[in-house]
């Protein structure tokens, strides 16, 4: 897979000129959708079936500050899958240098069931399981 590119905006940085660090929650789910479009299973996909997947656990570690204009790259790798859940692991860096290291995990839900996605999406999953293979 392809690591996702993010140019930093003027707006996604504070007062002394650095990314916020609220913004690479954003940059994760960026990533991670276009990580789902190259499965080719994106997000819209889901949604349209019924199904959503929040956010049951994030994790951040700031390594190097990002600026303006600095091009983020984020390597997205599935960490753990289980029936129900789904946790990501993102590396983002900066022109080579380590800027950031995260992790979320998700859930799917069907009007706020539990979805095991094996049954539900057997398309998605399997494309999963060849990405963790490859």
């Amino acid at each position: 897979m392809r690591p996702y590119l993010h140019e930093i905006k003027y707006y996604e940085c504070d007062r002394m000129g650095v990314t916020h660090h609220s913004n690479y929650i954003r940059f994760m789910e960026e990533a991670r959708i276009d990580w789902m479009d190259q499965l080719g299973y994106g997000f819209e996909r889901m949604e349209a079936e019924g199904v959503v997947s929040p956010v049951v656990a994030i994790s951040c570690n700031y390594k190097h500050p990002t600026t303006f204009k600095d091009l983020l790259e984020i390597e997205v790798k599935v960490g753990e899958m289980s029936e129900l859940k789904i946790s990501f692991h993102y590396t983002m860096r900066v022109g080579g240098r380590l800027a950031c290291t995260a992790s979320s995990t998700h859930c799917f839900l069907d009007g706020g069931r539990p979805v095991v996605l094996k049954d539900r999406f057997p398309q998605l999953y399997a494309a999963i399981v060849e990405s963790l293979e490859g």
